[in-house]
């Protein structure tokens, strides 16, 4: 790959996002690349506080007070972590961005997306990734891989999680040239093949 990238990988809970990062990861370390890891929210000292803050369950808050909390802990990670590994020449790889507000809060939870990443970009920057990976699966069987106990977010209903889903092939559709779609109900390692491939002809010149 000719210049470093910026790439986010993003879905339901329980799609295998961490663990396609991790093989992308070890992909993209053997072609050369020096990645930087992260995760969304987190990923610094006050990202990590502001996700301790948005996922654990002895806090409610209004939608709005979530979708921002979300947008600074990016907005820190962003200007901690990425910008200066992207400045360095270093590939960076999110676990989720700002894709997730949009659909999170935007898609499922009743607010606009189009102002959310307005929002977003403001947080940021203007920074979004090269490429962004929707690993997707029918809600039914992503909620059955989940493991763990469930975090605020992830404790919400079946209907909230479906308009999850829909959001993010909404987002796909209206995105097509950064956000791609990968079938996650295939074996890992077809998965990890498919994003290789759509990765490979997304870096040519």
């Amino acid at each position: 790959m000719p210049r470093p990238l910026f790439i986010s990988l993003d879905g339901l809970d329980g799609t295998g996002k961490s663990t396609q990062c991790r093989l992308l990861a070890e992909w993209l370390r053997k072609q050369g690349q020096d990645v930087v890891e992260c995760a969304d929210p987190g990923g610094t000292a006050v990202g990590d506080a502001i996700r301790d803050l948005l996922l654990g369950r002895q806090h409610d808050m209004s939608l709005p007070c979530e979708a921002l909390l979300f947008m600074a802990s990016r907005a820190q990670l962003t200007a901690e972590v990425i910008r200066p590994a992207l400045a360095a020449g270093r590939t960076v790889l999110a676990d989720r961005y700002l894709l997730a507000n949009v659909v999170y809060q935007g898609h499922a939870g009743g607010l606009d997306p189009d102002r959310l990443w307005e929002i977003g970009r403001l947080a940021t920057g203007g920074l979004l990734p090269d490429l962004t990976f929707v690993l997707d699966l029918p809600v039914d069987v992503a909620l059955s891989r989940r493991t763990g106990p469930a975090d605020r977010v992830e404790s919400r209903d079946l209907a909230y999680h479906t308009r999850v889903r829909e959001g993010f092939l909404a987002e796909a559709q209206r995105h097509p040239d950064i956000i791609q779609v990968v079938d996650a109900a295939q074996p890992v390692q077809k998965v990890h093949e498919r994003i290789r491939h759509v990765l490979a002809a997304h870096s040519r010149p």
